[in-house]
C-alpha cells in the first residue's frame, strides 16, 4: 500500500486577499509554515496582521485565495481543519459565569477531546492554575484569563498555534508561560504563527520572519544569519520600508 504523502506545510496561505467593502486589507499574501516551525509576523498598526491571522484561523473567510490546514480546505472540511488549530488572541473566548473546569469541559466537548477530565487537569497544571480549577472565571484578572486561554488553546493538542499579539497587557509570569508554550516547553513543539510589534521578542521566538506593510509582504527572512540591525533596517519611526 502506498501511503498518502504528507502536506508540505502544516498551514499554508495561497494568494490570500481580504477586502471590507471597497477597502482591501490583504493583497495576495502567500506563506507556508512547516511542522515545528515558528513564523513571526511583524508590521506597524494597520498592516493587516490581525486580519491575516483571523483568515488563517478560519474566523474570517478570504475574499480570494485559499488557506490549507494540514492539507485540508476549511471550506469543505471545516471541523477537521479547526481541530488542528489553537488560537490565542486579545479575546479569551471564555465564559465568565462558568468555572475554569466548566469552561474547559465545554471546549473539550466542542473538540471531542478524549479522556477530557485527565486532559483538563494536565493543561491547568501546565499554566499553573490548579488552585483555581473550581473558581468562576468572571473574577479573574487579565493575566489569569490569558493563562486560562492558553490552556483552552492547548486542550485539544493542536498541531498549529496562531497567536495575535498575545503579550498585550500580560504580567511577567504570564508572559514567561506564553513564551514557553510557543517554544514547545512542557508539550510537543508545534507549527506556530505569532504576530508582535516587538523586534526583540521576534528575534527570540522566530525561525522565520515576515513583515507586512499595507497588506503586502514587504520582507521575508530566515533567522539564520539575521541580527537586530538587519531586521530594524526595514523600520523607520514605526513605518516599514519596502525591500
Amino acid at each position: 500500500m502506498i501511503e498518502a504523502s504528507r502536506p508540505a506545510y502544516a498551514i499554508e496561505a495561497r494568494n490570500v486577499a481580504k477586502s471590507f467593502g471597497s477597502v482591501r486589507v490583504l493583497h495576495g499574501i502567500s506563506l507556508g509554515v512547516a511542522d515545528r516551525e515558528t513564523l513571526v509576523v511583524l508590521g506597524p498598526n494597520g498592516a493587516g496582521k490581525t486580519t491575516l491571522l483571523k483568515v488563517l484561523a478560519t474566523i474570517m473567510r478570504p475574499s480570494s485565495g485559499e488557506v490549507l490546514i494540514g492539507g485540508l480546505d476549511p471550506k469543505t472540511q471545516p471541523e477537521e481543519a479547526r481541530r488542528r488549530i489553537g488560537v490565542i488572541t486579545h479575546e479569551v473566548f471564555l465564559y465568565g459565569n462558568l468555572t475554569t473546569f466548566e469552561n474547559l469541559q465545554f471546549y473539550s466537548r466542542v473538540y471531542d477531546v478524549p479522556e477530557a477530565r485527565d486532559r483538563i487537569h494536565e493543561v491547568v497544571e501546565l499554566v499553573g492554575m490548579t488552585h483555581r480549577l473550581h473558581d468562576r472565571v468572571g473574577v479573574f484578572s487579565r493575566g489569569m484569563l490569558q493563562r486560562l486561554s492558553i490552556a483552552r488553546a492547548l486542550l485539544h493538542r493542536p498541531a498549529i498555534m496562531l497567536l495575535d499579539e498575545p503579550d498585550t497587557g500580560l504580567d511577567q509570569q504570564a508572559l514567561e508561560l506564553l513564551w514557553k508554550v510557543i517554544k514547545g516547553q512542557g508539550e510537543e513543539k508545534r507549527a506556530v504563527i505569532v504576530t508582535t510589534h516587538s523586534l526583540e521578542r521576534a528575534l527570540d521566538l522566530g525561525d522565520r520572519f515576515l513583515v507586512l506593510c499595507q497588506g503586502e509582504v514587504a520582507c521575508e527572512a530566515l533567522r539564520k544569519g539575521l541580527d537586530m540591525p538587519g531586521l530594524t533596517r526595514i523600520y523607520q519611526d514605526n513605518t516599514v520600508i519596502r525591500v
